[in-house]
């Protein structure tokens, strides 16, 4: 439901997923050609919070993790939201 809208998201936060935001799902030839995704690169910005770079259940890359719009942060997904909630509480 919030894919048409996605487009006046200011920031999306993604917390560990990978192929379900995976844009190459859009794709007719791709692993996950017409696999339901959310649309987050169509965001203003991403931050995507996440272990490491590996791919997702699917085995394959995640373009998004390389869009201009993406942002990476790498860590413990909890522990990361814990401490970006604190900073933004004590600023």
């Amino acid at each position: 439901d919030i894919n048409p809208t996605m487009q006046q998201v200011d920031i999306a936060i993604v917390l560990g997923a990978n192929d379900v935001v995976n844009p190459i799902a859009r794709t007719d030839n791709s692993p996950i050609s017409g696999m339901p995704i959310i649309d987050v690169d169509k965001a203003k910005t991403v931050i995507v919070v996440k272990r490491s770079l590996s791919p997702g259940f699917a085995g394959i890359p995640n373009p998004l993790f390389a869009a201009d719009n993406a942002l990476m942060l790498f860590g413990d997904g909890k522990k990361v939201m814990q401490e970006t909630v604190n900073a933004i509480k004590e600023a």
